[in-house]
Parts: structure tokens; C-alpha cells; sequence
């Protein structure tokens, strides 16, 4: 029987792995969990920074404030084609969605207040106009002159275009039964643009009108406002320009830079 050499024993010896091979294989695992796990929780925060600022961004738009677009001249020479409002939405009460319920009102609409809001022949539209009438409000208007109870207002923000027509529309003939004066006053009535009521706003409506009265399609021709079609108050403007189809390039080109900024009264 052949002897086993002193130092030897009967198994195979395991080759011999270099400590410095050994340390260099566990610094690559360990950086490579490292990384792995680096990555990882790279991605989670970046899910939650996106997640968070989408949120806010729909809470802010839904119940503070929302930007639209100006797109008819019926405002002018308040609002502009073109113009980009900020609209504040919690000042008087923005609406919960899918509740028709709303938050508290910081104040009440108010006569002269630039409105947002949903009209009653149109409610998916948003319309801007201004304020008039509040609830029991007595209205007329005689040759292009609003009166309130009685008394003229002065109204330095209108601006007329038209000084020689004055339409008539079969729309108009919803203020039958608001006019002021009964039955007789109702037999002669014949509205138009410039001349018409008197009549009174009901409890829980209100009444608007264009800026640019001869070419604005407002509450002479489609009725009273409820108060939760009002969605609220243009801030200011916070981009506008001067649109031309010849020029495809007019938002850049075209920027009214005075306008940039400026409160909306």
C-alpha cells in the first residue's frame, strides 16, 4: 500500500483563491447591491416628487386658481383676444367636483366684478363678462345708457362700435316675464340691443353684459345667471398676444408685452 506523503490527507486540496481576488469580488457585490438598491430608490422618489406636484396641481387648479384663454372680442377694451387670465376660483366658493357642492365663499359676487362662468344656453363653455345686476335689481338700457333703479350709470370700461344700428333679436323675449310694469308694459314690448327692460333680477340670479356692448352675446339675449354657474374672478393677465394667421409664429412674434402682468379690473 502506498504510503500518503506527511502533510497530506487522503482528499484533493481546493486550489488557492488570492485574498486580493477574494476582496475584489466582495467590493463588486457589495457595489453592485448598492447600486441596485441606489437605483431603486432613485425611481421611488422620483414617483413621489411627480406624484406630489401632479396632485397639487389638479387640487390648486380645481379649487384656488385656473388659467383661461380670451378667445372673442365681446370684452374689449378690458380683455383682448388673445389674452391668458389667471382666474381666482375660492373667492366665491369653488366647486367640489361630482358634488355640486362648494367651499366657503370669500365674498360675494358684486356689481362691476369680471365673472367666469358657465352660461345657461352653453353650460360647457366658459364665458367672461362683467357683473350688472344682483338679486332685485331693476334694469333698462336707452339708447346704449344702462340704468340701475332709475339712475344712470356711469360705465367707463364700455366701449361702442356701432352707433347708428340698433338689432333687434327674438332671444331677447325671455324679459317678457321679467318686465317691470305688468300686463300693459308686456302688449308694446319689442327689445333690442339698445333699448330694453325694464326688469328686475330674481332672488338667486344675476345679470352680464360685454364691455364691448355692440358686439356681446350676454344676459340680454340668454337670461339671468345662477349663482353656481359663477366659477370666478379673473386676477390678471398673465400672457397675451396679437394673433395673425399670416404669421404662424404670432405668439412669439406677436407678444403685447405692456399687457404681461396687468390686474384685471
Amino acid at each position: 500500500m502506498d504510503s500518503i506523503p506527511q502533510g497530506q490527507s487522503g482528499e484533493l486540496p481546493y486550489p488557492r483563491i488570492p485574498s486580493e481576488r477574494v476582496f475584489e469580488e466582495h467590493r463588486r457585490l457589495a457595489e453592485e447591491s448598492r447600486g441596485s438598491i441606489s437605483t431603486g430608490r432613485w425611481m421611488w422618489e422620483w414617483v413621489k416628487a411627480i406624484s406630489t406636484a401632479i396632485l397639487l396641481f389638479l387640487v390648486v387648479r380645481t379649487f384656488v386658481v385656473e388659467a383661461f384663454k380670451i378667445p372673442t372680442g365681446s370684452m374689449e377694451r378690458t380683455l383682448l383676444v388673445g389674452d391668458f387670465l389667471l382666474v381666482n376660483k375660492a373667492v366665491y366658493g369653488a366647486e367640489v367636483p361630482y358634488t355640486h357642492t362648494h367651499l366657503p365663499a370669500f365674498s360675494e359676487p358684486s356689481r362691476g366684478d369680471v365673472i367666469v362662468f358657465l352660461p345657461p344656453h352653453d353650460p360647457t363653455k366658459n364665458y367672461v363678462k362683467r357683473l350688472i345686476g344682483l338679486p332685485g335689481d331693476t334694469l333698462e338700457m336707452h339708447d346704449k345708457v344702462l340704468y340701475l333703479d332709475g339712475k344712470p350709470q356711469p360705465e367707463p370700461y364700455v366701449r361702442h362700435i356701432d352707433p347708428i344700428t340698433d338689432p333687434g333679436d327674438p332671444q331677447m323675449m325671455w324679459q317678457l316675464s321679467y318686465l317691470a310694469g305688468g300686463e300693459g308694459a308686456q302688449r308694446y314690448y319689442h327689445p333690442t340691443r339698445d333699448n330694453w327692460g325694464p326688469i328686475v333680477v330674481p332672488p338667486g340670479k344675476y345679470f352680464a353684459l360685454g364691455d364691448n356692448r355692440d358686439n356681446s352675446e350676454d344676459s340680454r339675449y340668454w337670461g339671468f345667471l345662477d349663482k353656481e354657474a359663477i366659477k370666478g374672478r379673473p386676477i390678471l393677465v398673465y400672457y397675451s398676444f396679437e394673433r395673425d394667421v399670416a404669421h404662424p409664429f404670432s405668439w412669439v412674434t406677436g407678444v403685447r408685452w405692456t399687457r404681461i402682468g396687468s390686474m384685471i379690473h
